[in-house]
């Protein structure tokens, strides 16, 4: 089986459609996205018809959960104060300009999605089997890793929300990072697809990164109200 992981779209339309169709020129069984649909960028609906017109499945982001239900936090970490009073800006925008059937959508989305692939079994995420706003980064002890491992009940554990990509292999369990669609943060503005291949004798995942109109996207951010700083932590992929 083969898939691709869509990661952390945060409302980039444009880095969506490029990654969409990368997905389909590898030729895909299937495609499933990681949630964090809105925020930092201003097409959270165009985001969410998308997903729906295309009908991929996906799982809810800690965004997701805080725009679905009104809450005042979307439960993410600032290094500074600075950064805390724009995602609370970004928060507030997205909850204002989401429609509701963008909001629906986004509330119904299931914690995580598990099935079988060949004789292993995958679970996908948002951040961790037990919480959606965990940052669960590559340099985290193998203790934890095992830890995760144990809560998901999975051979292949499938995430995101750091925004940065990576796979790890411990003791014939796999977990991989499908990094970001809409907001890299590894310092690669390019657009990221994560493709899983699962065989019987066989485990390949592969981080293909492509270009898109980011002017577009930054243009966008500007003209509709939201802050130049979101335009600029694009463009550097911070």
């Amino acid at each position: 089986m083969k898939i691709a992981i869509l990661g952390d779209i945060h409302g980039n339309i444009e880095a969506l459609k490029v990654a969409y169709r990368t997905a389909l020129e590898t030729g895909v069984d299937r495609i499933f996205h990681l949630g964090d649909l809105g925020g930092y960028a201003p097409f959270v609906n165009e985001v969410v018809d998308f997903l729906i017109e295309h009908n991929i499945p996906g799982v809810q982001g800690n965004y997701d959960e805080a725009v679905a239900l009104d809450k005042p936090h979307c439960g993410c970490k600032y290094e500074d104060e600075f950064q805390a009073e724009m995602a609370h800006i970004s928060l507030e925008w997205t909850k204002k300009h989401a429609s509701d059937r963008a909001k629906e959508y986004m509330k119904n989305l299931p914690f995580s999605i598990d099935f079988l692939a060949e004789d292993k079994k995958v679970s996908i995420f948002h951040a961790t089997p037990t919480k959606n706003n965990l940052y669960w980064y590559e340099e985290r002890p193998d203790k934890f890793f095992f830890q995760m491992a144990d809560k998901a009940k999975a051979d292949v554990m499938i995430y995101g929300h750091t925004h940065i990509p990576y796979f790890k292999k411990i003791n014939e369990k796999y977990f991989i990072n499908a990094g970001s669609v809409g907001k890299p943060k590894d310092g690669d503005p390019r657009t990221c697809v994560c493709l899983v291949e699962i065989g019987q004798d066989h485990f390949r995942t592969e981080f293909i990164r492509k270009e898109y109109d980011i002017k577009k996207t930054v243009d966008a951010i500007i003209e509709r109200g939201l802050p130049p700083y979101f335009a600029q932590k694009l463009m550097q992929a911070k």
